[in-house]
């Protein structure tokens, strides 16, 4: 009896192992930041926004049409405002990292589009950006900040990140 629930335990052990091996070889990157390609932007509340948080999935899918989908979230903002969300950008050659401040207000292709908050200050947008005008291969330092869409107030920043253009 024994022998029988031994050998169940380690079939049941066995058949876990396999499903941990095949869904994490699955994967591609286990890192928060997904490649240079593929962005996991959190953003932090500045100033007095301390409670304040985002995120914007940044992704680029390998296609010639070079459309960067920029999914981002909002939450603890000001209830039933519009804020919106900005780039920057610096060559990664340059030493200095993310110190441009020539924001770009991002939105449906190139027109801005905000992102509304509902009562509870949570909000949701589905932004693109085309980047077929930047060479493949170029590759940049990248930092964002959301702005309150009123008072063009910074509310929200992320840390500098390095992204290379498909």
């Amino acid at each position: 009896m024994q022998t029988k629930f031994i050998k169940s335990s380690m079939l049941k052990a066995a058949f876990a192992l396999l499903l941990c091996v095949v869904f994490f070889s699955c994967k591609k990157d286990y890192t928060p930041q997904t490649g240079p390609y593929d962005l996991d932007v959190v953003l932090h509340g500045a100033d007095k926004y301390f409670g304040a948080s985002g995120f914007v999935k940044f992704r680029q899918d390998p296609d010639t049409a070079r459309i960067i989908t920029l999914d981002t979230w909002v939450s603890n903002l000001e209830p039933n405002h519009s804020y919106l969300l900005q780039r920057a950008v610096n060559p990664s050659t340059d030493p200095t990292g993310c110190s441009s401040t020539a924001w770009l207000t991002l939105g449906s292709g190139l027109q801005p589009l905000s992102i509304d908050t509902d009562n509870h200050g949570n909000g949701k947008a589905n932004l693109w950006r085309d980047v077929t005008s930047a060479t493949r291969g170029a590759s940049f330092h990248i930092h964002f900040q959301v702005i309150d869409a009123t008072t063009l107030a910074t509310v929200l920043t992320s840390d500098c990140f390095d992204y290379t253009v498909r």
